[in-house]
């Protein structure tokens, strides 16, 4: 009994709060293309009282990235838009793009936790409240920012051509990839598919189209994750291999998921899996792209911190 109380204080207490940087480095820009620099931001799940995490996640503009992608789930409060806005607020000056997850369109709410254990396709739906997500997105876009969902957007990082596109939850079964479908440009410096939940049928058609990255959140990197074995589950259809981190996808896509920086309200704990966001550094592929390997590690460059909330 103590071991189990010690086990979800410490979950509940300090990891949830333990702010983490993963690094990695991805083969996936053209040959002769620059090494450019990408901040990739998911899951923060805020909320109006989360001043800790509006800190860090300013804080990350000092890393400089080109590009920043914000694979969505950002709301978990009605009032939380400006609080999300405190914290991207110094990134919105950097070029960015972003899609929707489902806690963007819906407040969480309490379920059953054994829950959690079930696969996705098993559990019922539950929504909650919707959220003003359309405020966040008239404050993101009138910065600047690239909202793509279910567009295809051709944008200027590093001085180099970036083909992006998105599409709208998979996880509620918003997804229309055909709105999106068919080869970007191949002369472009990086091809990239942005999601929230990685579902497998929305990374095949990315891969089947010629795209080098997709990103996508939704995961929490399985949120408790046991040693030896990973996470538990992934709240999607992905194995539970590729919860958080980079993994290839076919023959030449490279896909990146975030563990993300929040939980829901209603489950406040991280076990093994600390909230993070990702700085990658995409260089160009070296020939044959599936001899291309990846380098990645984490660390606690701004301080993995356990301010109170």
């Amino acid at each position: 009994m103590a071991l189990g109380a010690g086990t979800v204080a410490y979950a509940a207490g300090y990891e949830r709060r333990r702010w983490t940087l993963r690094t990695a480095t991805l083969p996936v820009l053209a040959p002769e293309a620059r090494p450019m620099r990408v901040l990739h931001i998911s899951d923060l799940h805020m909320t109006p009282g989360q001043e800790s995490k509006q800190r860090w996640v300013a804080g990350l503009a000092e890393l400089a990235p080109d590009l920043v992608v914000n694979t969505g789930d950002n709301l978990a409060h009605p009032r939380a838009v400006p609080a999300v806005l405190r914290a991207l607020g110094p990134l919105l000056d950097v070029p960015g793009v972003f899609v929707w997850g489902s806690n963007d369109y819906y407040a969480p709410r309490f379920k059953n936790p054994a829950r959690y254990l079930l696969p996705a396709a098993k559990t019922r739906r539950v929504h909650g409240t919707e959220l003003p997500w359309q405020d966040l997105r008239a404050a993101m876009t009138e910065r600047g920012w690239l909202d793509l969902t279910h567009v295809r957007r051709r944008l200027t990082v590093a001085g180099q051509t970036v083909i992006a596109a998105g599409v709208d939850d998979p996880h509620l079964r918003r997804d229309r990839y055909d709105q999106i479908a068919g080869q970007p440009d191949p002369t472009a410096a990086l091809r990239l598919g942005v999601t929230h939940s990685p579902e497998p049928r929305v990374l095949d058609a990315f891969a089947s189209d010629g795209y080098d990255l997709v990103m996508a959140g939704h995961t929490h990197g399985g949120q408790l994750r046991l040693p030896g074995y990973g996470a538990i589950v992934t709240n999607c259809d992905l194995d539970r291999s590729r919860a958080r981190g980079a993994s290839r996808w076919g023959a030449r896509t490279w896909l990146h998921v975030s563990a993300g920086l929040g939980t829901s309200p209603f489950a406040p704990v991280r076990f093994a899996c600390p909230p993070e966001a990702s700085l990658l550094t995409l260089v160009p592929r070296k020939g044959n792209a599936g001899q291309d390997g990846v380098t990645e590690s984490t660390g606690a460059r701004f301080g993995a911190s356990a301010d109170a909330l």
